[in-house]
């Protein structure tokens, strides 16, 4: 491939992959340029948009300029040399110091050419400095672990903390004339942040506390799977809630009716993560579930999120249509929150006017006009549409589609020249088109504003370290809907295997099942006449689209998930 002339030549570690045929030069310089324009790191750009593992790059850094390599997941972090340099200094230059031998500090570093870096530091602190190659994912989680441990916030707690918890059990009669002070029992707020701290690391997406007759038990949902995680005493089930109610300013007496709120927990000087929190009555006390608000997640590009090449194309090209309804389904849980924010961050322009109407508004998007939803105070989805109307919309994303006139306005405005985005709680693309009529809107109207619908799954995906060969029957993988040319082709499945202590499901992460169903001017034609979803859905194959059980196979058959888990969360 030819490279433009007006490029600057590539020098550093960038020419050394290049070299090493471990990245084609035009790939190069995009992804340098990149980097420059996202203001990355160029090696952080490479891992993070999975153009090259940072094994690699730490392997070719290390020979080409004679630096040695550190696994920094072996070695304690000297508190006393991190406090030499500035957190600002850190992550500015995405540098760790690592420690000392005399006048000499040593800095942990994923591309040992930022020399800007290394002087920087060195005038800073008074001492010579030597680069140390560090893999740039180990190296960011240890600046991670750096800046907790200079907030001196959450990461300072230890499991010694509750070593006595089981001992602080109450009596009934204390238990029932409990006042606010109790939330202020030490050892509770201690439970509670270390549960927070638990769940963040270990990657959940809801917490979920819940009081029965004779037991208490928290569990956390991790990869879309429920998993318990502790059990404290009975005792402590109103303690724990009432610490929750304070921390996300709910009214800590009111037990009888359920409550939302939302807690901001700062984890270090430029770290912090949202909950959101719901409380409910329950027989035998308060449950609590609280959902861990991921905004890097509203930062994921298209890429990311595991659509095939040919879905992707389809999905861009009816995004970025002046005027219509672009809808995203599927089951709570199923990331089409994540889907919608980030076609919004792709058409987020300077030039765009873009309003959201959410219950809740889970991430803020700079840049977009965010409205919350409240019943209580009348502010409704309708009613918010309704003032968008008026005030020179481009873009209109509806957080719900719920009722018919919900439904009936967003209708009405992408038939008037704006881009309308939601979602709807159905299976699949044909179930939408039918839903839409079932509740009130007539089918020339479905048929004329819909560009595209999304239905969408989240499954697990294998550990690429722990999966292990699964044989299955011919007949049988016919039976799970393979195509008969792919079962004589030869088809490889995996199972997910024992990690251990490190990844005991052997699942690590989720990845996207996707129906992307574009509307053809045949499906329009089917709508308008009535069509029910089996017949949408037979002229959907007809037209090559996969359906969400084809696309879960598809993955299934490149080792990215197992066909359990395709079996789980698609219908067969």
């Amino acid at each position: 491939m030819a490279v433009s002339s007006n490029r600057v030549p590539l020098s550093g570690l960038a020419r050394k992959l290049v070299a090493d045929g471990l990245l084609d030069e035009a790939s190069a310089h995009d992804a340098f340029q990149e980097a420059v324009s996202s203001k990355l790191p160029f090696v952080k750009y490479l891992v993070d948009n999975n153009i090259s593992t940072a094994k690699v790059i730490a392997q070719a850094a290390s020979q080409e300029f004679g630096v040695p390599i550190l696994d920094i997941e072996s070695m304690e972090l000297d508190n006393e040399v991190l406090k030499l340099v500035s957190t600002d200094m850190i992550q500015k230059h995405h540098a760790l110091p690592l420690f000392r031998r005399g006048n000499r500090v040593y800095i942990g570093v994923s591309d040992p050419t930022n020399l800007q870096a290394l002087d920087e530091i060195k005038f800073h602190i008074g001492a010579n400095t030597e680069a140390v190659v560090i893999e740039e994912d180990k190296l960011a989680k240890a600046i991670d672990r750096a800046m907790e441990a200079a907030d001196g916030g959450l990461g300072d707690m230890e499991d010694s903390d509750f070593e006595n918890l089981d001992d602080l059990e109450l009596g009934a009669d204390e238990q029932e004339q409990q006042d606010d002070s109790e939330v202020d029992d030490a050892p509770v707020v201690r439970f509670v942040n270390k549960v927070l701290l638990d769940a963040i690391k270990k990657g959940a997406s809801d917490l979920h506390f819940e009081p029965y007759e004779k037991s208490y038990r928290v569990r956390f949902r991790i990869d879309g799977v429920l998993e318990e995680i502790a059990k404290p005493p009975l005792a402590l089930s109103s303690k724990i809630a009432a610490r929750i109610k304070v921390m996300s300013r709910l009214d800590v007496s009111e037990r009888r009716v359920p409550q939302d709120g939302r807690i901001k927990l700062k984890l270090s000087k430029t770290k912090a993560i949202d909950f959101r929190v719901s409380t409910c009555p329950t027989m035998y006390g308060e449950k609590t579930v609280m959902r861990i608000l991921d905004s890097d997640a509203a930062k994921l590009q298209i890429d990311q999120l595991g659509y095939e090449d040919f879905q992707k194309e389809a999905f861009l090209q009816n995004l970025h249509k002046p005027y219509g309804m672009f809808l995203v389904t599927g089951p709570t849980g199923s990331g089409k929150t994540v889907s919608l924010y980030t076609g919004i961050n792709i058409l987020n322009q300077v030039d765009i006017n873009i309003s959201t109407a959410e219950d809740p508004v889970e991430i803020n998007l700079p840049g977009v006009n965010q409205v919350q939803v409240d019943e209580r105070t009348g502010m409704t989805f309708p009613k918010a549409l309704k003032a968008f109307l008026r005030q020179d919309p481009d873009i209109i994303l509806v957080g719900e589609i719920r009722d018919l006139e919900t439904a009936s306005i967003g209708v009405k405005a992408a038939q008037t020249g704006h881009m309308v985005m939601s979602t709807l709680h159905t299976n699949d693309g044909p179930q939408t088109l039918t839903r839409l009529q079932d509740m009130g809107i007539q089918p020339f109207a479905v048929a004329t504003t819909i560009n595209l619908i999304t239905g969408q799954r989240l499954a697990r995906r294998l550990h690429p370290d722990y999966k292990v060969p699964l044989e299955i029957p011919p007949e049988a993988l016919l039976d799970e809907g393979f195509s008969q040319e792919e079962v004589d082709a030869g088809i490889k499945l995996f199972a997910p295997g024992d990690g251990g202590v490190d990844c005991p499901s052997g699942y690590k992460g989720r990845c996207g099942i996707y129906q992307v169903m574009p509307i053809s001017d045949a499906m329009k034609r089917l709508i308008i006449e009535g069509a029910n979803a089996v017949q949408l859905a037979d002229q959907a194959a007809s037209e090559g689209i996969w359906d969400i059980r084809t696309s879960g196979l598809a993955k299934a058959k490149a080792s990215i998930t197992s066909l359990a888990e395709i079996n789980r969360v698609t219908v067969e």
